[in-house]
């Protein structure tokens, strides 16, 4: 059996379903081919993964109709504290300080649990935009074969689906990608992440913490109520050796690192853990493919943008994809999917070195690196020029130009 879409999007976590909404929002046909079934990703049950939203991200959100049902389970990140210390200090002395009333848009971002994302995707893409919108859960794209025409892409299944266009959503693995010739280079961090959630004590107040440490920074990141999730790098060996602890045990090696400044914690769900790098795609085109997010750039998680990089590319790809079509033109063309690349390669990338540079900077304790450290952190809080264009950049609202989704205006 064969069908024919505009778009093909191999890949159901976030970016595959966010893309899917904007374009069936502006006309046009899409088939989400999602690997893993439905009813796994949107589970009810708390589990901490949580994302820091940048406000791009949020106002992209609210174009697409999903931010009205999400806004109660978001909490909003007020400030922003990063230190660098040593296991036994905790969340101590700051060194650089954003506080979101310093920027006129009043907000940083908002963190949200995966759950809830997921479950405004999946519940958008069967709304009556679905007569646009074919999700197919639990298939996976095999095969592509491109020609002068369109694309065609089989699935485990056996059936085709044609279309003018194959979007690779896939992840850092990314099968669209190899099966297209796209080469793509990076290297391990040597580091693991160990991701929790975590009840405490006290008030967090909105307020996200970074805390450098010799192995690997620690994230403390706000979520409703008294509970804060936590990303914590750590080298391979130890972070191997902290997965085998029972729960208790983690939190006994974690607390000297966490500190007493929310007093008391616990564990409030399951622990997760995955292996750090930096990945990027030589290209993020080719004739009748693209590709975004992780699939396109996987990146550390020091400042929290894997995902806004991929809703970036959301937005950008989207963009271009809309105004080429209400042009007349094949937007599946390697010509048009180049403008889709250019606008989004160079910030992938330039977020991508940077991060690799920050971690690779203050993940050791040398004594000279440490001084030119808190040097360097203490003239960016001291000049309000330099912490408020750092504070638009992680908000992402320093984009030039600014792809419409992310100003919150639908295509």
């Amino acid at each position: 059996m064969e069908h024919e879409f505009d778009v093909v999007i191999a890949g159901g976590g976030l970016n595959g379903p966010a893309l899917a909404l904007a374009l069936a929002d502006a006309g046009l046909g899409v088939a989400v081919v999602d690997a893993r079934p439905a009813d796994l990703r949107a589970s009810d049950a708390f589990d901490g993964r949580a994302y820091a939203l940048a406000l791009a991200s949020q106002r992209l959100l609210a174009a697409l109709g999903l931010w009205g049902g999400l806004a109660a389970q978001a909490q909003p990140i007020n400030q922003v504290r990063a230190s660098q210390g040593h296991a036994g200090e905790g969340a101590g002395h700051f060194h650089l300080h954003f506080d979101s009333a310093e920027i006129e848009e009043g907000r940083l971002g908002y963190m949200l649990e995966d759950r809830f994302l997921y479950r405004a995707l999946l519940g958008a893409m069967a709304l009556p935009r679905a007569g646009r919108i074919l999700h197919r859960a639990g298939t996976v794209v095999v095969s592509q074969t491109t020609d002068a025409r369109g694309v065609s892409v089989g699935l485990n299944d056996g059936t085709v689906l044609r279309a003018r266009l194959l979007v690779g959503a896939d992840g850092r693995g990314s099968g669209v990608a190899t099966r297209a010739g796209i080469k793509r280079r990076g290297h391990s961090y040597g580091q693991i992440a160990l991701v929790a959630a975590l009840d405490h004590e006290l008030p967090h107040n909105g307020i996200a913490q970074q805390l450098f440490l010799p192995s690997g920074p620690l994230a403390i990141l706000p979520l409703p109520g008294n509970r804060s999730s936590i990303v914590w790098s750590e080298t391979e060996d130890h972070a191997r050796a902290i997965l085998a602890l029972p729960d208790e045990a983690f939190l006994d090696v974690l607390r000297p690192r966490f500190g007493d400044f929310l007093g008391a914690i616990s564990l409030a769900g399951p622990r997760f853990s995955y292996p750090l790098g930096m990945t990027l795609a030589d290209h993020y085109a080719a004739e009748r493919v693209a590709l975004i997010g992780d699939a396109a750039h996987g990146v550390h998680p020091i400042a929290g943008q894997g995902l806004n990089l991929g809703l970036r590319d959301v937005a950008s790809l989207a963009e271009v994809l809309v105004l080429a079509h209400r042009r007349g033109e094949d937007f599946g063309t390697l010509a048009v999917l180049r403008r889709y690349e250019q606008w989004r390669r160079g910030d992938a990338t330039l977020l991508a070195y940077g991060m690799d540079t920050v971690n690779a900077v203050f993940s050791n304790d040398n004594p000279l690196l440490r001084a030119g450290r808190a040097l360097g952190m203490g003239l960016v809080d001291a000049v309000p020029a330099l912490r408020r264009g750092f504070m638009r950049q992680a908000a992402g609202l320093s984009l030039d130009p600014m792809p419409r989704l992310l100003t919150g205006r639908s295509l």
